[in-house]
C-alpha cells in the first residue's frame, strides 16, 4: 500500500494523554498470519506462506487480504490456498474463526464478518 491509501482506525482515546490509532496494515498482517496459522491452509493468494514472511517481510502478506471498514465495524475478505487433503468448509469456518478472533483480540476493533475465498488447491505431485 502506497502511503497516500493507509488508513488508521482510532482503538482509544484519552484526552489526557492522546490517542492510539492502528494503521490498516497492520489489521492486514494480523488477519494473514491468522489465516496461515490454520492447518489445511497452505499459503495465501500470491504463495506467501509465514516462513516467507520472515524472508520478504509482512507488507507482501497483504495480497491475499482486502479490508471494507464501515462506520464502527471491519468486513476481511482473505484469499487462501488450501492443502490437498483437507474439508474447504471445515478449513473456512477455522480460519473465519481464527482471523476475527485475532484481530479483535489485538485491536479492540469490531470484526462483523470475515469472507473467505478459495484460490487454488495445492496438489502434491508424488
Amino acid at each position: 500500500m502506497s502511503e497516500a491509501k493507509r488508513i488508521n482506525y482510532p482503538i482509544r482515546e484519552n484526552i489526557n494523554i492522546g490517542e492510539v490509532r492502528i494503521s490498516d496494515e497492520v489489521v492486514v498482517v494480523i488477519a494473514a498470519l491468522a489465516a496461515t496459522e490454520v492447518k489445511g491452509v497452505e499459503s495465501m493468494a500470491g504463495n506467501v506462506t509465514n516462513e516467507l514472511v520472515s524472508h520478504l517481510g509482512a507488507g507482501k502478506l497483504s495480497k491475499g487480504v482486502k479490508l471494507r471498514v464501515g462506520e464502527k465495524t471491519i468486513d476481511v475478505d482473505v484469499s487462501i490456498n488450501i492443502a490437498d487433503g483437507y474439508e474447504i468448509p471445515e478449513v473456512c469456518e477455522q480460519v473465519q474463526e481464527k482471523v476475527k478472533s485475532a484481530i479483535e483480540t489485538m485491536t479492540g476493533l469490531k470484526v462483523k464478518s470475515v469472507n473467505v475465498k478459495i484460490a487454488g488447491v495445492s496438489v502434491d505431485n508424488e
